[in-house]
This record gives structure tokens, C-alpha cells and sequence, in this order.
């Protein structure tokens, strides 16, 4: 079965198309994998460029009838996502053995059989405390060493990870960087009435050789302890520039924001050295800062806002809500952006009081002349509320999780000309999956 592409399905089709089976509901386990098309280069010269391109819908296909409880989401041009809930450990490996099994053999392609390889990533672990953004990391960094071990990675969460030696971190973070250590993921922000890529946000992460992948959760603190956080980020500011340079010979001019320490914002040297970069570079760059990281010393913080901001840099208050709102420095900064705090979107369709206060945050921010970002939007119903009450701009898993740069190329390459909002993760729900199908 191979689906039509170009389908073009609202918000209200993909809501109405996906409630989540009964049967799931008393899962007490989360699934996840990642599964990427391998052999590229092979089946391009097989099927050709175009119809190897649309190979990844075939693929869900096939999912979505082995796994009909599932979530099926084509995560990009190669990469198919799958979301299940599961009853434990042993549907963990169950899963993946069946997802092997089933492209063990070749797929009928047009009337011709074709093997797919695949690499599969998976983890799973108890819903109740397993988050969704570690479910999402450890997924992403079990997929990356399936393609290097060429073998599926299977993580069971439920085992109790090793407790996180912050001493050990402090010698070690210091050669992370030399060490090759560190890389950068992006999530893009899509301008809800524009239909367009508007933005994204860089991600700092660490996949340790021994320890595996460290959250940032873990490490930032340690590195704004140790004071490591000024050269952390500005390795990761020179990372972003060198990234922005490839995008634009991709024909992509957009802004990438970077998250800024409350620490570095009342440092006259920091702030110096990258106003000298980003004028060197003449790049398009964002930073993303706490009010929290205001009030350690608003008088410094402010006015070196303002020199950023002279300096073409757009400023956005980031979690906003989530600790002490100040509209006294909320209206001293020179913000072109307030990000919503993901604490009250993902609750936005459950709750009484989540509503008012995002409703009357994105009316405030307009009042103020700044667009309006929601963080954590997971759900077609939370975008649809969303868009009625005016919020500009979304970010979340509904769109796209944190991905690398080849794949962050490839996403803005797919969706160049997309309704991203309106046809938000169509295909990504297999119910809905299926309605579209041949």
C-alpha cells in the first residue's frame, strides 16, 4: 500500500481523525523509534531520484499496517517516527523484532521487489516518568549509533540510570569541546498565519563516550558553575554562524537563536566579543534569555540587551510565565519576541485556567509590539486553539523535534513551499495515515 502524496488535510481533519484507541489509554509504557532508510544511494539508482524520494511513504505504509495501534510519522525525506503505547519491557524488543522481521524481506515497489534497509533506534519506558523530552533524546542518540553499529539499538528507560557525578562532569566538560563532544540540534519555529519556517532555536548537546547522552539539564548547571558557560557558548555561537553559512548556500536567510546564561548578560567582555563576531559575520542571530536572568542584575542586563539588539540581534524572552514575570522589565526590554512556557500549551486543552493565561499573554505581547511563540505544541487541538486566539508563531513536537543540520536542510528543503500549519502532521497519526492512502 503506498500513500498519495500532496494531500492536503486542515487542523479540524487531522483532530477530528485522531483519538487515541481505548486500549491505549491503559498502556503503562511509552514506545518510540526512529527508522531511517540506509541505503540511499542504491535505491536512487533503482527507482530514481524522485520516486526514491517518495520511498519513505511506502515504508510508513507497511507500518502502519503491522503496528495498527500506532503513530505513524514521516519525520522528513528518509525517516519514518513511530509512537505506540506498550505494556512493558517485553513488548519493547517485541516491537523493534517485528519491525526487523517485517523489512527483513523486500518491499513490492511498483510492481518490483526492492530491499530496504533499515537502521532502527527505540527506547521505551513508563509513561508516568519517562518525560517526552527524554524519550525524544535518547531516541534521536539510539537511531545515531544504529547507523554507526548497523544494527537496531534498543534502550529500555525503565532501568535506573546511573546517577549523573557532577564532579567527574566539571573535569570532563572542560575536553568536550576539543574532544568533539558536542554538537548542535535545531528546532524550527513556524509562523502560524504565514505558513512558513520562520525561525529556529540552537540546541547544545552532549553524547559522552562512556556516560551516553547528557542532558543539558545536567550539564549546563555544571557549566555555569565552573564558569565554563562562556566558552560553551561561545562555541556554540561560532558553531551556529558556521551552520547559517550553510543554510544560506542552501538559498535559506533565517534567524537562529541561541540561548544566552544570565551569567554572560551582565559581562562587558562577552557581550563585546560577540558584538565583534556577529558583525564579522553579518549573520542573521537570535538570543533567547530568562527573566530570571534579568533580575540578577537588571541595570548590566538591560543595557547590554540594547547593544545586542543594536547590533541587529533579535531578543526573545524565553519561558515566560514559568518564573517571576516583571512588567516592569518586561517593558524595559527590547524584545521582539515572548516565548510562551511549554507548562501551560501542553495543558492548554485540559485545563480551565491555562487558556486565560495564554490568551491574555499573547494579547499583552501584542499590546507591546512582540510576537508571540508557543513552546511544547504537541497537538493538532492545541494548534487550532492557538491560531483562534492569535498566537504568531509555534514550536514543538507537532512540527519537528530537535533534529541535526543535515536533517534540519532536508526539512527546510521538504517544506519550502508546505502549508506546514494546515496540513500539521497529516500523515503523522496512522488513522489519518490511512484516510489518504491508495
Amino acid at each position: 500500500m503506498a500513500a498519495k502524496q500532496g494531500t492536503s488535510i486542515s487542523v479540524e481533519d487531522v483532530v477530528a481523525a485522531w483519538s487515541p484507541p481505548e486500549r491505549l489509554l491503559d498502556q503503562a509504557w511509552a514506545f518510540q523509534a526512529l527508522l531511517h532508510v540506509s541505503n540511499l544511494a542504491v535505491l536512487r539508482r533503482q527507482l530514481g531520484v524522485a520516486r526514491a524520494h517518495s520511498l519513505v511513504l511506502d515504508v510508513a505504509a507497511r507500518l502502519a499496517d503491522l503496528l495498527p495501534a500506532a503513530a505513524i510519522t514521516t519525520a522528513g525525506r528518509w525517516v519514518v517516527e513511530v509512537d505506540a503505547r506498550i505494556s512493558g519491557a517485553s513488548e519493547l524488543y517485541d516491537h523493534v523484532d517485528a519491525i526487523a522481521a517485517a523489512f527483513a524481506e523486500p518491499l513490492q515497489i511498483d510492481g518490483e521487489m526492492h530491499a530496504v534497509d533499515l537502521a532502527i533506534g527505540a527506547v521505551g519506558g513508563p509513561a508516568d516518568v519517562v518525560s517526552p523530552i527524554r524519550l525524544a533524546e535518547e531516541v534521536e542518540d539510539a537511531l545515531v549509533q544504529s547507523r554507526s553499529d548497523h544494527a537496531p539499538v534498543i534502550r529500555d528507560l525503565s532501568e535506573a540510570a546511573p546517577q549523573i557525578d557532577k564532579l567527574a562532569l566539571k573535569r570532563e566538560l572542560k575536553g568536550a569541546i576539543d574532544r568533539g563532544e558536542l554538537f548542535l540540534q535545531y528546532q524550527p519555529k513556524v509562523h502560524v498565519r504565514r505558513q512558513d519556517i520562520a525561525s529556529a532555536e540552537a540546541l547544545v548537546r552532549w553524547r559522552h563516550p562512556a556516560r551516553g547522552l547528557i542532558l543539558p539539564g545536567d550539564f549546563i548547571p555544571v557549566a555555569e558553575a565552573t564558569r565554563d558557560i562562556e566558552r560553551l557558548t561561545l562555541w556554540t555561537l561560532e558553531q551556529v554562524i558556521a551552520d547559517q553559512q550553510v543554510l544560506r548556500a542552501d538559498g535559506e536567510d533565517i534567524t537562529l537563536f541561541v540561548n544566552i546564561s544570565g551569567q554572560l548578560l551582565s559581562d562587558p567582555r562577552f557581550v563585546q566579543r560577540v558584538c565583534r563576531m556577529v558583525s564579522e559575520a553579518e549573520v542573521k542571530l537570535g538570543f533567547e534569555i530568562t527573566e530570571t536572568s534579568v533580575i540578577r542584575d537588571p541595570t548590566s542586563a538591560i543595557a547590554n540587551l540594547n547593544t545586542f539588539a543594536d547590533h541587529g540581534i533579535a531578543i526573545a524572552i524565553d519561558d515566560y510565565g514559568a518564573g517571576l514575570s516583571s512588567l516592569a522589565y518586561l517593558k524595559q526590554l527590547p524584545a521582539r519576541e515572548l516565548k510562551i512556557d511549554k507548562m501551560f500549551v501542553m495543558q492548554l486543552t485540559s485545563s480551565n485556567r491555562d487558556p486565560l493565561i495564554v490568551r491574555s499573554t499573547i494579547d499583552l505581547a501584542h499590546a507591546l509590539e512582540m510576537e508571540v511563540t508557543a513552546e511544547g505544541v504537541e497537538t493538532p487541538a492545541a494548534l487550532a486553539l492557538l491560531s483562534v486566539m492569535g498566537c504568531d508563531m509555534i514550536q514543538g513536537y507537532l512540527i519537528s523535534r530537535p533534529i541535526e543540520l543535515g536533517v534540519f536542510r532536508q526539512f527546510l528543503r521538504d517544506h519550502k513551499n508546505a502549508a506546514l500549519v494546515d496540513t500539521a502532521r497529516a500523515t503523522f497519526r496512522s488513522a489519518a495515515f490511512r484516510r489518504t492512502a491508495a
